[in-house]
């Protein structure tokens, strides 16, 4: 079985004396339940699985009821591991889980606690509200380009258009991709907004929600302002609702709007978003072209090529004190701005032999004066060096 780089920290954490709860983010067909049934079977140690993505059957008294499970399972010398998984589908989860913890503290009951959750929002607002102190996030994010490639010995090509989710490599077939395509939608997409999103949270206008989603994919690597989107998306909600609902689809590891860099955060703010997703596979699979018709478009691979690399640095950052933004005036144009502390790195994606925009990065160096400037693609870093390079690597 593929084990992927994130699984050492995994196993290192688990392995340590009970001190925190470990809780694994990250948006659906990931790999989190896989990560933690290999963390199992390395360790010599009882463990009891469970899954709450039955919501809303399960309740307060089940959740208890398993973990009085892992209870009796504990030995003298390795205790037990509880592992949950969608734990945000419980209401009142993290109060409970927070009582049986400091139980478990205070009796010297060696219960170790995974939760695993798919809708990163959500067990954060329960993490914060009620287990202050008592937990550390590993985030899983979607597979990378280094993964796919020494996994499934996947190009570059097929990676800008497949995408990083490994359940769909079986069925990437570049000459018929169109049953991959239908499970990309139906299987994930769909399963993400509506188990995620709409069954969780209050959404007042979900046909908004999955038109503004679809937009932002097919736009992905494009900036719009919210009134433009409005007015293309015909209705009659406002930006706020609009902004929103980005955030959802964001905190679900789906699309995200990227912030314009500016001198003051109120600015940013303020700023129209620049779609991009976090797994190119949406994009595509959104766009009703096959891989060969997408190759050849070469307006559309060029975004593509953006795109992937916007997702590769939008996973990138999870976990981490970067952040990640666009930046724009008028015409001019930089691509993505990584800022960590004071320090700034400016990337220009170049990816076809025609500028799809005019280049911004020489008066935005005049103006912020970033620590580093990186062409990514023809004349620069080459696109798949980049891909499989950590980020580290591009910002001190």
């Amino acid at each position: 079985m593929i084990k992927r780089p994130i699984f050492n920290k995994i196993l290192k954490q688990i392995q340590e004396p009970r001190r925190f709860i470990q809780v694994l983010l990250g948006p659906r067909q990931v790999g989190k339940t896989t990560l933690v049934i290999q963390v199992t079977e390395a360790l010599n140690k009882p463990f009891h699985l469970v899954s709450a993505d039955l919501a809303p059957i399960q309740d307060l008294a089940w959740l208890q009821q398993q973990w009085e499970v892992a209870r009796q399972k504990v030995t003298k010398d390795n205790g037990c591991m509880l592992i949950i998984d969608e734990v945000q589908k419980i209401p009142h989860w993290s109060d409970l889980i927070k009582s049986l913890w400091d139980a478990d503290t205070r009796n010297r009951i060696n219960v170790s606690v995974i939760l695993l959750g798919s809708s990163p929002w959500l067990v954060q607002k329960g993490l914060t509200e009620s287990l202050a102190g008592r937990f550390e996030i590993i985030p899983i994010t979607h597979w990378s380009f280094e993964e796919m490639h020494t996994s499934f010995g996947w190009s570059l090509e097929q990676y800008a258009y497949f995408g990083g989710y490994p359940g769909a490599a079986s069925l990437a077939d570049i000459n018929n991709p169109s049953r991959w395509i239908n499970y990309i939608n139906d299987s994930i997409i769909e399963t993400a907004i509506s188990r995620d999103i709409l069954l969780m949270t209050q959404v007042n206008k979900p046909a908004l929600l999955r038109r503004l989603f679809q937009f932002g994919c097919i736009y992905s690597g494009q900036i719009l302002s919210y009134t433009k989107m409005l007015g293309q998306l015909q209705d009659t909600g406002n930006t706020t609702t609009l902004a929103h609902y980005l955030d959802l689809v964001s905190g679900a590891g789906l699309l995200d709007g990227l912030q314009k860099f500016a001198s003051q955060p109120v600015r940013q703010r303020g700023s129209s978003p620049k779609f991009a997703v976090f797994n190119t596979a949406l994009m595509t699979a959104q766009s009703n072209k096959t891989f060969h018709e997408a190759v050849q478009d070469h307006a559309y691979w060029g975004r593509l090529i953006e795109s992937t690399i916007g997702a590769h640095l939008l996973n990138s950052i999870r976990g981490t004190q970067i952040e990640l933004f666009y930046w724009r005036e008028g015409d001019k144009e930089v691509d993505f701005v990584l800022k960590r502390g004071d320090h700034l790195t400016a990337i220009e994606v170049k990816s076809g032999p025609g500028n799809f925009r005019q280049s911004g990065m020489d008066r935005f160096i005049k103006e912020f004066k970033p620590n580093r400037v990186l062409l990514v693609g023809n004349e620069g870093i080459p696109v798949a060096d980049f891909l499989k390079a950590p980020i580290t690597d591009f910002i001190g």
